[in-house]
């Protein structure tokens, strides 16, 4: 389904049927696209294995949008290259430069 395969802003919720673990990583993963994912499960140990082979830059569990402005933000695919907010995204746009100067 369209909803399920391109990358829409919302508030927006599709819901689509799996029947294995297996299954519903393969749907998650079916998109150009990576931005976020939420996995929902009262299991940590699958919650923990599934994000693990999602392919998006955050994935939440058991809640969503919820995140911090101190973690690294951005997708995989054609969701972005790179991350932007905390102090790692400083480093892809900050040029560092050295200055010394003799006071006499």
């Amino acid at each position: 389904m369209r909803i399920a395969r391109e990358e829409i802003f919302g508030p927006v919720l599709s819901v689509i049927r799996f029947q294995s673990e297996e299954e519903a990583v393969a749907i998650a993963n079916d998109s150009a696209y990576g931005l976020q994912a939420g996995v929902w499960s009262s299991d940590l140990n699958r919650a923990h294995r599934v994000a693990r082979r999602l392919r998006a830059g955050t994935v939440h569990v058991n809640q969503y949008d919820e995140d911090d402005i101190t973690a690294p933000f951005g997708g995989y695919k054609q969701s972005g290259n790179g991350r932007d907010k905390s102090l790692h995204a400083f480093d892809k746009v900050t040029e560092l430069k050295t200055t010394w100067i003799r006071l006499d």
